[in-house]
């Protein structure tokens, strides 16, 4: 049964279900509000099941060959001294063949191998009337279409679902915490690392990787609301700069890289909690449907999965209700555990203040002189790799 689908969101899992429905012969359109693919971006995960997927894709080779070759990683105080240095894989919590790439090669790796659908940037809805036989989809550039279904992949603050399901409020929920990503000159020669400053309630970190020139810059904090959604840019450069206000190590310089980056992602660390992720002809997908946002280390592998079990459902499934309903049944333990991650892993990330600064750089420093120091790490990140194999993937046809 070849269908007509609107996936809105060019992010990992639009692309990935979009590679999935083309080649099942589905009419594909991925409409994004950018402008352009997105290049670069900063470094994801891909884990556990997740791998699998980009295997049965026939994607998983190539991916591996654009890893990010991370190969250390510190952890410094306020005056740059070290207190433990690791492997970069056991720093970023990774093990056997999990793989590390820019969010933006892997969007490229995705949208090249789903070159069967239309793909549309500039764009993005602004309307959706759900009737009994189709979607009416209105855009922002004045256009209409119909379509058999619309699928909602546009992040964490989709409109997909604030047409279908109601406002953020219902469904976002903050964690305490922010987050801000830019593009830096690489100031510390960093070759394939990653070096992490933490400070009372502050954590700032800095890395290059093999696949980009310079560095880039990421900044987590912990903070009561900041209003940040109606501000422009000079507006959420000037609260991430009060934020980090006298903080230490190369802290002040790469505040002052911030405004000159081509590039500054800012948004609180948010989950999506929905009791149900489809309304009629209308479904959502990935961190519109169940963020765990991004200290869950998952969100990347979440999307893939996601995106192939729905593609599995619409194929075993003629019933678009009946479809959806196995599409859930399927990923809500998954998504579940996953989530359950993002509040304990954040604490570890944003240490909360000056005394249990000193005491965990002081662990750290033990940490870093016992032998089997690995075996640790590997023993606290366990559960980010049990979370990443808890669901069962689908056979699928196409």
């Amino acid at each position: 049964m070849n269908r007509s689908i609107l996936v809105s969101g060019a992010g990992v899992a639009g692309l990935a279900l979009a590679h999935r429905l083309a080649a099942g012969g589905d009419d594909v359109t991925v409409v994004e509000r950018a402008t352009s693919p997105r290049a670069g971006g900063y470094k994801v995960d891909v884990r556990g099941a997740a791998l699998e997927v980009l295997d049965r894709m026939g994607l998983l080779a190539e991916a591996r060959t654009m890893r990010t070759e991370v190969r250390a990683g510190t952890v410094v105080d306020a005056r740059g001294r070290r207190a433990a240095s690791m492997d970069g894989d056991t720093f970023g919590g990774r093990v056997h063949d999990d793989v590390e790439l820019l969010r933006g090669d892997l969007h490229r790796l995705l949208r090249e191998g789903a070159a069967g659908a239309e793909h549309v940037y500039g764009d993005s809805i602004a309307s959706l009337d759900d009737t009994a036989d189709g979607v009416e989809v209105g855009f922002a550039s004045g256009r209409t279409g119909r379509y058999d279904l619309v699928v909602g992949a546009d992040g964490l603050r989709s409109t997909t679902r604030n047409l279908a399901f109601g406002p953020d409020e219902r469904y976002v929920a903050d964690l305490g915490y922010y987050v801000a990503v830019a593009t830096v000159p690489n100031r510390l020669g960093l070759d394939r690392e990653e070096v992490t400053y933490v400070g009372p309630g502050r954590t700032a970190l800095v890395y290059a990787t093999a696949r980009e020139e310079g560095a880039r810059a990421m900044f987590l904090w912990s903070s009561g609301p900041l209003g940040h959604q109606g501000l422009d840019r000079a507006g959420r450069e000037e609260l991430l700069a009060e934020a980090y206000a006298g903080e230490g190590w190369e802290v002040p310089a790469l505040l002052a890289d911030v405004p000159a980056s081509p590039d500054l992602l800012f948004d609180s660390l948010s989950q999506v909690r929905m009791d149900r992720w489809s309304q009629g002809r209308t479904v959502l997908l990935g961190d519109a449907a169940h963020c765990a946002s991004p200290a869950s280390g998952q969100g990347t592998s979440m999307a893939l999965v996601g995106a192939y079990v729905l593609a599995a459902a619409l194929d075993a499934h003629d019933d678009h209700v009946a479809a959806f309903a196995d599409y859930e049944r399927t990923m809500r333990p998954f998504v579940d555990a996953n989530q359950a991650l993002g509040p304990a892993n954040i604490k570890r990330m944003v240490v909360g203040t000056r005394g249990q600064v000193r005491a965990s750089l002081a662990m750290l420093r033990v940490m870093d002189k016992l032998p089997g120091k690995e075996r640790m790490m590997a023993a606290m990140v366990a559960p980010i790799h049990r979370a990443a194999r808890a669901v069962e993937l689908p056979a699928l046809v196409h």
